[in-house]
């Protein structure tokens, strides 16, 4: 990957962050901001498909924007902003939506997915793929980095960049790749299935003291006894002590299972510590940043000021091309 290709990921603020987020997406976000232009951004225009309390999406907002930047995420080496900071992404979703077979997005996987699990069946939930198109479309994007279950919506981005280059006959959009993260673990939360805000099954990253204890202590088990030896690869906890212990300390718990006399509830004290410790030093970063949200503001307003710079350069020929006229400059 050269320093050259433009990078482009986003993350809903729908809910506090979990561990899943960052070993999912946000770990690789931070790494992947040395290794080209990337551009980072608060998807608020996608949690209004799941929530609407507007009090409660702003503080989620703040709390991602600290979260990333507590982690390790540098504002100088990455453009990162707010979606909604940028009015040109709706107007090319619009675009684009006016080339879409409703057949497409009858297709999506993502959508069934959600409704099966209780989401309302609402047209932003089914026009979703359209506005994330938009979303890494309007950056001219190179590499969008994603999980497997991912994979489809990158590749409705492809075809509908595909569909507005073809309709007016001239290359408007570039067309991404998709850069499937292999190595991404699939976080199991404490009830087993994928941990998600969705499910509710999920261990927040900052979370400590009381309300951290309780999350990992409800980690569902089996009713093995506590003398009886256990099958580690098929534990939840050690699953996710897999995510923070050295291999050395991998081996060692494993052996712990396998012998017997040593309790799930061992396990789950161990795998506190981890997290604790794991996330210790940015917790304390965290903090910090808490009592200094000018900066925070002015990370976001330099970011979305960025972003509006290269969308609008995107954005200019497809309005010469599609013919629409606009009277004033955002």
């Amino acid at each position: 990957m050269t320093k050259e290709k433009t990078i482009l990921s986003g993350i809903q603020p729908s809910g506090k962050l979990h561990i899943g987020n960052y070993f999912g997406a946000m770990r690789q976000h931070i790494q992947m901001q040395e290794e080209g232009d990337a551009f980072y951004f608060l998807a608020n225009y996608h949690s209004l498909t799941s929530l609407t309390d507007g009090d409660l999406l702003k503080e989620y907002t703040t709390d991602v924007v600290l979260d990333y930047l507590a982690l390790g995420l540098d504002p100088k080496k990455c453009t990162f902003f707010a979606q909604s900071d940028v009015p040109q992404t709706t107007e090319l979703a619009w675009i684009l939506g006016t080339l879409t077979p409703v057949s497409m997005m009858e297709k999506g996987v993502s959508y069934k997915d959600k409704i099966a699990n209780g989401l309302s069946p609402n047209i932003g939930l089914f026009t979703y793929p359209i506005l994330q198109a938009a979303d890494i479309l309007i950056y001219h994007s190179d590499l969008v980095p994603v999980g497997e279950d991912q994979k489809q919506n990158i590749e409705i981005s492809r075809d509908l960049a595909g569909k507005l280059n073809r309709a007016y006959d001239k290359e408007l959009l570039k067309i991404p790749e998709e850069y499937i993260v292999k190595s991404v673990a699939t976080v199991p939360g404490i009830d087993g299935r994928k941990m998600s805000k969705s499910y509710g099954n999920t261990i927040d990253i900052f979370a400590e003291g009381k309300a951290l204890k309780n999350r990992v202590m409800a980690i569902q088990t089996d009713s093995t006894e506590l003398e009886d030896p256990k099958d580690p690869d098929t534990c939840n906890v050690y699953s996710l002590i897999k995510l923070f212990a050295e291999e050395d300390k991998q081996k060692e718990i494993a052996e712990k299972y396998r012998a017997g006399g040593y309790g799930y509830g061992h396990a789950k004290k161990e795998l506190l510590g981890m997290i604790e410790n794991y996330f210790a030093e940015a917790r304390e970063r965290r903090n910090e940043l808490a009592n200094d949200m000018d900066y925070v503001h002015d990370v976001l307003r330099d970011g979305g000021k960025k972003a509006r710079e290269r969308a609008e350069q995107v954005m200019e020929p497809i309005r010469s091309a599609t013919g629409l006229f606009r009277s004033f400059d955002y």
